[in-house]
């Protein structure tokens, strides 16, 4: 891997944290996420690398049945990347609860990494409203999911079965999940220890995915209304 302004991630503490900065920006993102380590808290901000890490493997994961019926029933359409930033504030909503920790240095950041290509956003309709959907990091053959929502049941789990189909077409290595939760968990995230990510981690990084760099197709690639 290339040097990096963070420590190592095996310098990281039992919480996982491995650095504390006052600010956060896309350059900061860009070098962690390629080095193991992202960003879970501001002012100021903990970057972290937990030790087991969780990820998907995709003969792990279980997709949710019949998302074809799912999305005749519900009238659902999706899109990516066409709506980013109200992805992020739904999801800021949505996990309020569990604590504010997408704030505005978060937005400004990742709305960045999002113009440079490398954030992306799976959006959920019903008509016009903008009912689920999820974002996350793309750099080279990784991906790092950081949150999702949905505002009617199923909408998430309808944007995850694009994203995994589209992550499978694009090419990409490595579907990192980063802490597990109880949903993760039932759509198949598995545990793997630090070592075994950052080996991953560094294949990942010599992977060039379709749409490196770049905006995703606003049509998913693959269709799941079929199924």
């Amino acid at each position: 891997m290339s040097a990096s302004f963070f420590p190592h991630p095996d310098s990281a503490d039992r919480h996982g944290l491995v650095a504390v900065t006052h600010a956060i920006n896309a350059d900061l993102l860009e070098d962690a996420y390629a080095h193991g380590i992202f960003p879970w808290s501001e002012d100021p901000v903990g970057w972290f690398s937990p030790d087991p890490r969780a990820i998907f493997v995709r003969d792990q994961i279980r997709m949710p049945r019949k998302l074809g019926k799912i999305m005749r029933r519900h009238r659902f359409r999706v899109t990516f990347d066409t709506a980013f930033d109200r992805v992020m504030r739904a999801c800021a909503e949505t996990h309020e609860k569990d604590g504010t920790w997408i704030t505005a240095g978060f937005f400004a950041a990742y709305g960045e990494l999002f113009e440079r290509g490398h954030a992306h956003s799976v959006e959920v309709w019903q008509d016009e409203a903008l009912v689920g959907g999820l974002y996350g990091v793309q750099l080279r053959g990784l991906f790092a999911g950081e949150s999702m929502f949905h505002r009617v049941p199923n909408a998430s789990k309808v944007a995850f079965g694009y994203l995994v189909r589209h992550l499978e077409a694009v090419g990409t290595l490595l579907f990192d999940a980063q802490v597990p939760n109880d949903f993760t968990l039932q759509l198949g995230a598995v545990l793997v220890r630090r070592a075994t990510y950052l080996a991953t981690l560094k294949k990942a990084m010599r992977v060039t995915t379709l749409y490196d760099g770049g905006r995703w197709p606003a049509a998913p690639l693959t269709a799941l209304d079929r199924s």
